[in-house]
């Protein structure tokens, strides 16, 4: 089934030409989300020709908290204004004891974007300051570019707020040093989300969960893949009543089950 994309803001940041590009609804990615007991949606753009394929348009123009998927933004700030000197450089722990254990120890900037070290990047964007973040986040029109709460937890508390169509954009102007860093900045945080790479395929994304206003699940993931120098952008959301779901790893399973549906991995796309 194909729809014509109509001409709202959010996606004008994917395509080029509403009148010209089209989308492709595949509905039969619903099983993906079923088998983990979640609603979600997933989008991906196949950078090549523009296709876009979406399952569940409605969630993917929803804006909810983007959770760790907001540490691409805060590691970019905070090495461009020199918070963070370089991805090795640590943050020495507080410490206090969270229920994360691999938290509770000093870690590099390559270290917290692994595991979503949450205290890590609370301390990050508490140096940067509220005024020069908002600087940033108006630059870069992230979402609803609302940081009006506690400087280290708007992220996570629904308070900013982006959508999947938003995050596409926002990663492929990552991919291509787009966004307003320096590429050697752009560079750094593009080799953290890097989480396989072989002679077939190299995956990068990072992840993000948190709890919305009716207090149900959110879990993230944001990335590309590559394959024969084509790379296609590609967005997860899922959602699910309660907190019984595993946030951090449904939308991997899902995400990885529905490019081998499609073919990659094999090194032939």
């Amino acid at each position: 089934m194909r729809i014509k994309l109509f001409c709202y803001l959010s996606i004008i940041s994917i395509v080029t030409s509403c009148s010209l590009k089209r989308a492709k609804i595949d509905n039969s990615l619903k099983t993906y989300f079923d088998a983990n007991q979640v609603e979600g949606s997933f989008t991906m753009l196949n950078n090549s020709t523009g296709g876009i394929t979406i399952y569940n348009i409605g969630m993917d123009t929803l804006r909810v908290s983007p959770g760790g998927t907001f540490n691409i933004v805060s590691s970019l700030i905070g090495l461009e204004i020199g918070k963070i000197i370089n991805e090795n450089m640590p943050v020495k722990w507080d410490g206090v004891s969270r229920n994360v254990p691999e938290w509770n120890r000093d870690l590099t900037m390559k270290e917290a974007f692994k595991i979503n070290a949450l205290p890590y990047y609370q301390a990050i964007v508490r140096s940067i300051g509220t005024d020069t973040l908002k600087k940033w986040i108006d630059s870069l029109g992230y979402g609803n570019k609302n940081i009006k709460a506690p400087i280290d937890s708007f992220w996570i508390n629904n308070t900013l707020k982006i959508s999947p169509d938003e995050q596409l954009g926002m990663v492929k102007r990552l991919y291509f040093d787009q966004l307003p860093f320096r590429k050697s900045t752009q560079e750094i945080v593009r080799n953290a989300m890097l989480q396989q790479n072989n002679t077939a395929y190299s995956l990068s994304y990072q992840t993000g969960q948190g709890i919305d206003e009716q207090n149900n699940t959110l879990g993230w993931l944001v990335g590309w893949i590559e394959e024969n120098r084509h790379v296609y952008f590609f967005v997860t959301l899922i959602k699910a009543k309660g907190t019984s779901i595993n946030a951090a790893s449904a939308p991997i399973d899902i995400t990885k089950n529905i490019l081998k549906k499609y073919g990659f991995f094999e090194g032939k796309k």
